[in-house]
């Protein structure tokens, strides 16, 4: 017999109970990339209709990648969504929690009309034109807020993917830039690339910037 997944779910309980008391809309904000050596960070905002939400939505780490996308493509069909990508340029130069914050809050903007509450992800908040709230591990515990790290996650796997078709030798499409080894062996073999975060300490190790302890 396999293992049974004993953990609690997220659920909509938060949501309907503050739509219930002050109204709504609620947005979930999540990103994706933060810890990665390349790539941008994305992040994305999703305001669930309650009539209409998809079965099976999850954190995005307990899902595997079939699940997210057939889960991303029931979420984009039925909520308002709006996705902000922060690129390498802009985490270098502002640091990854900037780029993170600034690409949440392109996130709530792309949604048009501002939720009257945001539900984020973690201990930090965006400036926003609403109320926010951060509920730490808040993917594994809020749906609105696992509905956008679904979108998140997809939307920088896919990004990554076509990145591997442009630069074949370093397996983004597997590692999605984390540093794994088959990642660390082919920085040291072919060097990096313009989708690298130079400010980040293996990649400076490469360029020679720093010297290994």
């Amino acid at each position: 017999m396999g293992k049974t997944d004993s953990r609690a779910r997220p659920s909509f309980e938060l949501e309907r109970v503050e739509i219930e008391l002050s109204g709504g809309p609620i947005a979930g904000i999540d990103e994706a990339g933060r810890g990665p050596w390349a790539g941008p960070v994305v992040a994305a905002a999703v305001i669930l209709d309650p009539g209409r939400i998809p079965n099976g939505i999850d954190d995005s780490k307990a899902l595997d990648a079939e699940v997210r996308e057939v889960l991303y493509q029931r979420i984009v069909e039925t909520s308002r969504w709006g996705v902000g990508i922060a690129d390498v340029a802009r985490i270098d130069r502002d640091n990854i929690l900037n780029a993170t914050m600034w690409a949440m809050a392109e996130a709530v903007a792309a949604l048009g009309d501002a939720p009257r509450l945001a539900l984020i992800d973690g201990n930090k908040a965006p400036r926003l034109a609403c109320a926010s709230r951060t509920i730490v591990k808040g993917d594994a515990k809020c749906l609105s807020i696992a509905a956008a790290s679904i979108v998140a996650k997809v939307t920088r796997d896919r990004m990554l993917i076509a990145l591997a078709r442009a630069h074949p030798e370093y397996g983004f499409d597997r590692h999605k830039g984390y540093g794994t080894p088959e990642h660390q062996a082919a920085v040291a073999r072919h060097g990096l690339t313009p989708h690298h975060r130079r400010s980040w300490k293996p990649t400076q190790l490469a360029l020679g910037l720093l010297e290994a302890e």
